[in-house]
């Protein structure tokens, strides 16, 4: 018998950032809203789930001497490797994580992904359709939730914050319904509208699923327990648009438009009869659920990329800029900075 999940006191809130379409700042998104909840007093950790790794390359600065091939030939402190217990079918116990600090911030952390996570997704899928004969499998599912908040415990969390890679196989089935909130970024364009459109049929097949699976006698005796609740939807975020005139330009304005309208017409709907979102009245924002706009600073992301730093501490000295260029450039980061300031305070008015 495993024994786990007794004792937690500190249940961390675990927002995941998903949307099915990539290409819309989930990445940049998680690492900044990260920064500026740990600048808060929030102890928050970031979670790479993609196998891409790009959190993981951003936060250990991977472009720079071999640093992330070296950091994986050095180090088994990642997603996958503190996963395994569950999903190699070893006897021992799932245990805390151990996570990497950042120097600069010393409420922020991070867990590593691995690339080779993507090959649990096949445990994944056997457990989703798991019929009471393979026991086996019957800690796969609350696996993830309990690894996070035995790490929450550990280090004091108060915000866990999930980047997830852009589709959606069974294993980002599992992430978003292990997870307390989550929040889908946005690019204004045809692709991320047909992308929210097909979400308006996931999330209630995810849905079906997970509640099924927790009916299931196998699961119910399992010795890491699922989530008791449903994942809320706090909202999207509109990013990846050309400004004009401090507002989105209109090409970018339509599409913003046009999405935040289905969000309003279709998703909202869905996910209200699946009692998977929270109350936008309670959270100071409309019934679109659009938490911000975050206009397009590619020349800043490619920055803080390059400084591994966020772009409101990018300084002159590191993007080596001056006169009318650098003065364009300070605006934009602070303008930045507002953007992500107000983006986590509506979060931690939303996630109370």
């Amino acid at each position: 018998m495993i024994l786990v999940g007794k004792g937690l006191q500190n249940m961390a809130k675990i927002i995941a950032l998903f949307n099915n379409k990539g290409g819309v700042s989930k990445t940049t998104t998680t690492f900044h809203l990260g920064w500026k909840l740990a600048e808060k007093g929030y102890k928050t950790l970031i979670v790479d789930t993609d196998p891409q790794c790009n959190l993981t390359g951003l936060c250990l600065n991977a472009d720079k001497n071999n640093k992330l091939d070296n950091f994986y030939k050095e180090n088994k402190n990642n997603l996958k490797n503190s996963l395994s217990p569950v999903f190699s079918g070893a006897l021992s116990p799932l245990v805390a994580a151990n996570c990497y600090e950042f120097d600069e911030n010393k409420n922020l952390f991070l867990l590593p992904g691995h690339i080779e996570f993507s090959e649990y997704d096949a445990t994944y899928n056997i457990a989703e359709n798991l019929t009471g004969s393979l026991i086996m499998f019957k800690n796969v599912p609350g696996a993830l939730r309990n690894l996070l908040q035995m790490t929450a415990e550990k280090y004091g969390f108060d915000y866990i914050l999930v980047d997830m890679s852009p589709n959606i196989s069974a294993t980002n089935a599992n992430i978003l319904m292990e997870s307390d909130f989550f929040i889908v970024p946005c690019a204004p364009d045809y692709f991320c509208y047909m992308a929210i459109d097909s979400l308006t049929k996931v999330f209630p097949r995810w849905d079906r699923v997970y509640s099924q699976i927790k009916e299931n006698d196998v699961f119910k005796s399992a010795d890491y327990k699922m989530n008791s609740g449903k994942p809320q939807f706090i909202g999207t975020i509109q990013q990846r648009y050309r400004p004009r005139n401090g507002s989105p330009a209109k090409a970018f304005s339509e599409w913003i438009d046009d999405i935040n309208l289905l969000v309003q017409n279709k998703l909202v709907p869905v996910l209200k009869k699946c009692n998977m979102i929270v109350s936008y009245d309670s959270c100071n924002y409309d019934e679109t659920y659009n938490l911000i706009n975050i206009a397009d600073f590619n020349s800043l992301i490619a920055q803080s990329q390059s400084n591994n730093t966020p772009v409101f501490l990018l300084t002159q000295e590191q993007v080596q800029k001056s006169g009318s260029v650098w003065e364009n450039m300070k605006k934009n980061i602070e303008d930045f900075n507002q953007a992500f300031d107000c983006l986590a305070n509506r979060v931690i008015n939303a996630t109370k």
